[in-house]
């Protein structure tokens, strides 16, 4: 079943191009299985490029780091924020070039960022003055950027506290960084992931335009400006089309910082996640008491093998299966493991077909980001979550 509310804009999920669906009706799978259509991350790609404009695209390759994704995304164009010396790797071996890749994480490992150094990534950034030590010391003279704490979020998937410096602590970083003879560019921030609005960035970007205006006022010369992801997929909410979306973002960025030099964005899920499609496979439908009201849908995928974003039921996938259209029934929905945490739907169950039983197939829509990268290596015995690329 579909859980599309009425006006929802989904122009690459209310109806999956036939080549997907095709290959999934034409081949059977033996395990949970992600099926990615890289036609659709390069659609995607044109499409928030249209709306960012200037804005350079740095994909956020810890979404999905297949290589079939990252070499389509090579070939028209894009950039890269990778998060740590694998991810480098992974992006050179598909054809990127080192200048086209940004070191984002703000925790990394002395010999990594001598790593990236080496093979020429010059870009790299930093939220505290013990990160500035370790770049000055491996990558001299780099380019770093300081993210900043985003306070307040509106976004289903927060992304505080862990990453970022307040306002006060970034311009001191300014200073120390170009005292140790790096060259400091500007800020960076992160507004949450699924942000499912445009409107939603108002006041985050208010807040980074402060201390972006008070850097200037301190005579820092700032040429860039990091505004990170938070571009939302389809999951059952209204979001605004992707090109009109990113536009909105940038008319508010240009308004409120006098138009940067050079601005980056880094989507992930919000180029990623509409390409993809798992499936998976009904193990058990079982009640725990006669007169419960509703089921328990145990499928053969679950948080450990895929689906870790249900965390707090804060992403909601689209399920189908072949039985839709009959009468429904809600459903708590569960994972195969032995682990009473492996509940992906409970507080708000999913109205599934009455007559759905064990060995039925089950569709789980817009699932090309996070879910590969969060699947463990085989915990309880599962397998890890299979890919098949078209």
């Amino acid at each position: 079943m579909t859980m599309q509310p009425a006006g929802a804009f989904a122009p690459l999920s209310s109806a999956v191009p036939s080549r997907l669906d095709d290959y999934i009706n034409a081949h059977s799978f033996e395990r949970p299985t992600v099926v990615l259509d890289t036609d659709r991350v390069r659609a995607q790609y044109h499409r928030l490029k249209a709306g960012l404009g200037r804005a350079h695209i740095h994909y956020a390759v810890k979404a999905n780091p297949e290589p079939a994704i990252l070499a389509a995304l090579v070939a028209e164009g894009a950039s890269f924020d990778a998060a740590s010396r694998g991810e480098i790797a992974l992006c050179l071996a598909q054809g990127a070039a080192p200048a086209r890749i940004s070191f984002g994480n703000t925790v990394k490992r002395a010999s990594d960022i001598a790593y990236a150094y080496g093979v020429g990534v010059r870009l790299f950034a930093a939220d505290s003055a013990p990160e500035l030590e370790k770049i000055a010391a491996h990558a001299p003279a780099a380019q770093v950027y300081i993210r900043l704490l985003v306070g307040v979020s509106e976004a289903d998937w927060p992304l505080s506290r862990k990453f970022g410096c307040d306002g006060a602590m970034a311009l001191e970083l300014l200073t120390q960084a170009r005292a140790l003879g790096l060259v400091p560019v500007g800020f960076s921030f992160h507004v949450g992931s699924q942000t499912r609005r445009a409107e939603m960035w108002a006041a985050p970007l208010a807040a980074i335009a402060k201390t972006w205006h008070a850097a200037q006022a301190q005579g820092h010369v700032l040429t860039l400006l990091n505004i990170g992801g938070g571009f939302p997929a389809f999951y059952g909410e209204t979001i605004e089309a992707p090109t009109e979306y990113a536009a909105n973002v940038m008319a508010q960025v240009d308004a409120l910082f006098g138009a940067p030099a050079h601005i980056m964005a880094e989507p992930g899920r919000g180029l990623v996640a509409e390409a993809g499609v798992i499936v998976a496979e009904v193990l058990l439908v079982s009640r725990k008491s006669a007169d419960d009201l509703a089921r328990w849908v145990y499928l053969d995928i679950g948080r450990f093998s895929g689906l870790a974003e249900t965390e707090g039921e804060a992403i909601r996938y689209q399920l189908e299966t072949d039985k839709d259209g009959g009468p429904e029934g809600p459903c708590i929905l569960a994972g195969p493991s032995c682990d009473s945490a492996d509940v992906m739907y409970e507080k708000r169950p999913v109205l599934l077909p009455l007559d759905l039983v064990a060995g039925d197939r089950v569709l789980i829509r817009n699932t090309g980001a996070y879910t590969t990268t969060y699947s463990s290596v085989g915990f309880n015995g599962f397998p890890p979550l299979d890919v098949c690329v078209i």
